[in-house]
């Protein structure tokens, strides 16, 4: 019988101790009460249509603050009030670090879980 590699398996226990605590500072993102929006806020500039306006007569668009979003695999926009920009940047930016955050804690599971594997590969014992 193989005696298990104590340093290996001190280096292996140690790695899962910090990817437990990198896991633990990923919770508090996506335990965070505050609202998410799914969407992006940017500035689009159009034509408003009028045949006497200066966005037809000069080429200078207006530059609306709108809040763009997929429902349903349809692209929707929505005109924003000045009044409500940056709160809905905040909440749209808040759920793309969710997203990431979610994304990093999948990874960092999987990356857990190989670490166990590998501590009992090194604590099994083979009958032979």
């Amino acid at each position: 019988m193989k005696a298990p590699d104590l340093q290996r398996l001190s280096r292996l226990r140690q790695d899962i101790h910090r990817l437990g605590a990198k896991a633990a500072r990923l919770l508090r993102v996506l335990l965070d009460r505050r609202p998410l929006i799914r969407g992006t806020v940017y500035e689009l500039r159009r034509k408003c249509g009028k045949p006497s306006c200066r966005c037809v007569t000069e080429g200078k668009l207006h530059p609306a603050m709108v809040i763009s979003w997929n429902e349903n695999g349809r692209q929707r926009l929505r005109a924003l009030n000045k009044t409500e920009v940056a709160e809905l940047r905040r909440r749209t930016s808040r759920y793309r670090h969710f997203r990431k955050s979610r994304a990093a804690l999948i990874n960092l599971h999987a990356e857990i879980l190989a670490l166990i594997d590998e501590i009992e590969k090194e604590l099994r014992e083979n009958v032979r």
